[in-house]
């Protein structure tokens, strides 16, 4: 179903606009074109996937705007430089944007919410690891500095107590060192399925620990951000369905672009979401489109509920006008 066929943004209002959007980026961009930056994550990541799934989609259907995409650590690095100035748009779960007083950080805010992350804790099939408290002196990857994983994953620890030989890898670099024996187990706040467990769960048996327990300590400590959930037994292969927590992730973006160009982004996100595929913008996708399992989860009332954090007021303007 098209919910909003017409975004409102004309090609010369995108052009009027578009020598303002570039003051923290060095590239200039051409006639008849804005060109804007999207903060993603790292290889191995559903960020990475989806993030160049929503630039190819963005550059097609708003008119004049070009959108690449910008690898990062993911979450925290994506608020980082959006707050440098050196993206326009970023992928950040909710628990690492929320600041302690609950509120966004300066100059951001949401254009919507996309899909919900789950934790994810990754051992092989034969490990002694049997349940979170075996995790004390244990070599595990935290994900990547910067990222929503290393973000989630220390609060764990830290609300069960459990002292871990910590590492920071992406998530593909840390699906090859559990693999290869080099680590324990890796925490991954991801999509799901995400690609790099889906690869090692293909190459080799694998167990998800249960985190039921950390859920609810999650939502007792930090309300609002977390939610008890269920990895399904479809998601990985040989892998039974295993209780966790989930986390939203929403789409950020400057607080100083326009908002009739933030109107025409929202508008173009939650035209037929399902129809939204990985076409080769990403240096990880395919040539071929392939279907983005997390675009399903995108909806126009789930779109809407960022939590604390304010919408643009051009992402706000867009929902006002759907339910007119």
């Amino acid at each position: 179903m098209v919910l909003n066929p017409e975004p409102r943004l004309s090609r010369r209002a995108v052009l009027l606009v578009a020598g303002g959007l570039l003051a923290g980026c060095s590239q200039q961009p051409e006639a008849g074109k804005v060109r804007l930056r999207l903060a993603t994550g790292p290889a191995g990541a559903v960020y990475r996937r989806i993030g160049g799934a929503l630039a190819e989609r963005i550059s097609e259907q708003v008119p004049g705007a070009e959108v690449s995409t910008v690898p990062s650590g993911a979450s925290t690095d994506n608020i980082r430089m959006l707050r440098a100035g050196e993206v326009h748009l970023g992928l950040t779960s909710l628990d690492a944007l929320i600041t302690t007083d609950g509120s966004a950080p300066d100059g951001l805010s949401a254009i919507c919410r996309l899909y919900d992350s789950h934790l994810h804790l990754v051992v092989m099939a034969g490990s002694a690891i049997e349940e979170f408290r075996d995790l004390a002196g244990k070599r595990i990857s935290l994900g990547a500095r910067d990222s929503g994983t290393e973000f989630t994953s220390r609060r764990v620890l830290r609300l069960g107590l459990v002292d871990a030989d910590g590492r920071y890898l992406s998530q593909a670099e840390s699906a090859a060192a559990l693999g290869e024996g080099a680590i324990d187990a890796m925490f991954s706040l991801t999509g799901v399925p995400t690609p790099a467990i889906t690869e090692l769960a293909q190459r080799h048996p694998i167990r998800l620990i249960p985190l039921d327990a950390q859920a609810g300590a999650l939502f007792t400590a930090f309300p609002g951000p977390y939610a008890p959930a269920m990895i399904p037994a479809t998601a990985y292969a040989r892998v039974p369905a295993t209780r966790t927590v989930a986390v939203p992730n929403v789409l950020l973006v400057r607080n100083d672009l326009p908002d009739d160009l933030v109107h025409a982004i929202t508008g173009t996100i939650f035209t037929d979401p399902g129809m939204i595929t990985a076409a080769g913008r990403d240096d990880d996708a395919e040539a071929v489109p392939e279907a983005v399992p997390e675009a399903w989860q995108i909806n126009v009332r789930t779109g809407i509920s960022t939590g604390s954090i304010p919408l643009h007021p051009g992402a706000a303007a867009w929902f006002r006008d759907r339910k007119r």
